[in-house]
């Protein structure tokens, strides 16, 4: 006798297939893709740990809900549906690595955002981080994380050190390599990620003018950071959310 999910279950895992594939196709949208090397997980509501990641080698811009494969926190695909050679079912192991330990240690956090863009990137090569410069920098003022660079991440063992780095934080600089990003809703990990991005790309550019920067005072720097706090902020990422998906249409 096979377990069949309930409709409730079956109806969260449609909701969620489709909105992570519009994102997907958001973050193609913002030039935030390096062709098949970045992913975007989610946490399929009321199962057993399953989360959905994209199907390797499908492209952002053409990712469609039936793309996901649905795995568990072992990275096996857990759909009735075989791949048969085809590949159907076939996910980066990279890619669960870094993905399965946000979400096996963050049960608040519902979707898991990496990417590999230029300007996160470079800002991921600079020794101070991202620096308090812009606003959209101050939203993540005191409240980010590092991750030290150690290779591709294929050793299970660094899952441990990824979510020590993490902390309490929902988004993190990956040494070298690139930007993190999470939220408790796929449209909070959606603002997390545009604003990190946003923010990289300014850094950059300002540095790049070669004259002295201005920081805002230390105490102006965490004012801004909680009042990017307040507790309408998952109703703002909502209405942000579904703005952005409109550019979809």
């Amino acid at each position: 006798m096979t377990n069949t999910p309930s409709i409730d279950v079956q109806t969260a895992e449609a909701e969620t297939r489709h909105a992570l594939a519009s994102l997907y196709r958001l973050i193609a949208h913002f030039r935030m893709t390096d062709l098949v090397d970045t992913h975007i997980s989610a946490r399929i509501p009321g199962t057993p740990d399953h989360f959905l990641i994209n199907r390797y080698g499908v492209l952002f811009h053409e990712m469609q809900p039936g793309d996901l494969v649905k795995i568990d926190p072992s990275g096996k695909a857990v759909d009735d549906v075989r791949d048969q050679g085809n590949g159907s079912q076939r996910v980066n192991v990279a890619g669960f690595t870094i993905h399965s330990a946000v979400h096996m240690a963050r049960h608040d956090l519902a979707c898991v955002i990496h990417t590999h863009t230029a300007d996160g990137i470079a800002v991921s090569c600079q020794q101070e981080g991202l620096l308090p410069i812009s606003q959209h920098a101050l939203k993540f003022y005191g409240r980010m994380g590092y991750h030290a660079y150690e290779g591709i991440a294929l050793d299970l063992e660094e899952r441990e050190r990824l979510v020590q780095s993490l902390g309490a934080h929902r988004v993190m600089i990956l040494r070298n390599h690139g930007l993190l990003a999470a939220g408790r809703t796929i449209a909070e990990a959606f603002l997390n990620i545009y604003f990190l991005e946003r923010a990289c790309q300014a850094q950059v550019k300002a540095l790049s003018g070669g004259r002295p920067l201005s920081l805002p005072p230390s105490e102006v720097c965490e004012r801004t950071a909680r009042q990017f706090d307040r507790e309408e902020s998952l109703a703002h990422a909502q209405m942000a959310w579904e703005s952005a998906l409109r550019l979809l249409d």
